[in-house]
């Protein structure tokens, strides 16, 4: 993981922006989780998983389309016991793995990820992770002790900003700095699916605190400290105003653990079933993908917030955005 470089950038420019295909595939590889928080709606549907010899042919025809990356995300990825044969499998075909964890069988599993090359842990508060997660901190401590301590790229925090944490976010920062992990944020998304009353008690109603833990935020990324988000972002987050234009259907196919072709993480239709072909399950969805992102008034996820500003070669992302 590192700032963007010419001769690191070569493939995925190619497959992007000459091939016009996404480089990352973004698989919901199970539905399943060991948390209920209450404001993801992923662990309260029930999805039918592919199986192990489906994704190995997802992954197959993957990299004959050009796919570089392989993310397994959503809802809990760990509980998949045959996950290090799929992080293998897309490892043989010289795609690049990636992985997101709420990071409670971490510890664990460790020994079973030596084929992952990126390593997210969701970790959205100190004090206040017991109210926000339903579980105590110190039982995804020594994964992430662990992980930071034998994984050959940095580790990733990822911080979801909530009014639970909004006054804990330069702590994050001290504790990731603390054990040599590098740190990212996004704010809150309120889901079509989440309750009222859990929007209503999660989301930053004082703008004056949220601007100033934001303002900090931004301070810190210029002192260097390892906030992996470009300042532009940092600046869109802290004005609910994400000023980019969205090129998430150009840069990531989304999969479902179902194995149907999706928008987006907010635009969830399902558009095509992935075991049809990739190449062929993205032509029958890539012009309704275009179509939704082209009339949505866009999130500000991280991934695709950074991205797409990577994608139009904005200069400040490019010169301080470091994930991938």
């Amino acid at each position: 993981m590192s700032r963007f470089s010419i001769v690191s950038a070569l493939r995925p420019i190619w497959q992007m922006k000459i091939r016009r295909r996404p480089y990352v595939l973004s698989h919901g590889v199970t539905s399943r989780c060991n948390m209920q928080c209450p404001f993801c709606e992923y662990w309260q549907e029930e999805k039918m998983e592919m199986t192990f010899e489906e994704i190995a042919q997802m992954l197959d025809g993957a990299a004959d389309f050009g796919i570089g990356v392989y993310n397994a995300w959503t809802t809990e990825p760990l509980l998949r016991e045959d996950l290090p044969a799929i992080l293998e499998h897309a490892h043989s075909k010289g795609i690049m793995t990636s992985l997101v964890t709420n990071g409670l069988l971490l510890e664990k599993r460790l020994p079973d990820l030596s084929n992952l090359d990126l390593l997210s842990i969701s970790v959205d508060g100190l004090e206040s992770y017991r109210e926000i997660r339903g579980i105590d901190i110190s039982r995804i401590l020594p994964g992430i002790r662990k992980s930071v301590e034998i994984m050959e790229h940095p580790v990733l925090l990822n911080c979801v900003i909530s009014s639970k944490n909004v006054d804990e976010l330069t702590d994050l920062v001290y504790f990731a700095s603390e054990i040599g992990a590098r740190i990212s944020f996004e704010p809150l998304y309120e889901f079509e699916n989440i309750k009222d009353d859990v929007w209503e008690n999660m989301e930053v109603k004082d703008r004056e605190i949220y601007r100033r833990a934001l303002d900090s935020l931004i301070e810190m990324k210029s002192q260097g400290y390892p906030i992996i988000n470009s300042l532009t972002y940092l600046k869109m987050v802290r004005n609910r105003k994400p000023s980019f234009k969205c090129h998430a259907p150009d840069i990531i196919l989304n999969v479902g653990c179902d194995g149907m072709v999706e928008t987006c993480r907010v635009h969830r239709q399902p558009l095509a079933d992935v075991r049809q072909g990739v190449e062929n399950a993205w032509r029958a969805s890539k012009a309704t993908m275009a179509k939704t992102v082209n009339e949505c008034d866009k999130c500000l996820f991280f991934g695709y917030a950074e991205n797409s500003l990577l994608y139009d070669y904005n200069l400040e992302a490019l010169r301080h955005y470091e994930w991938m």
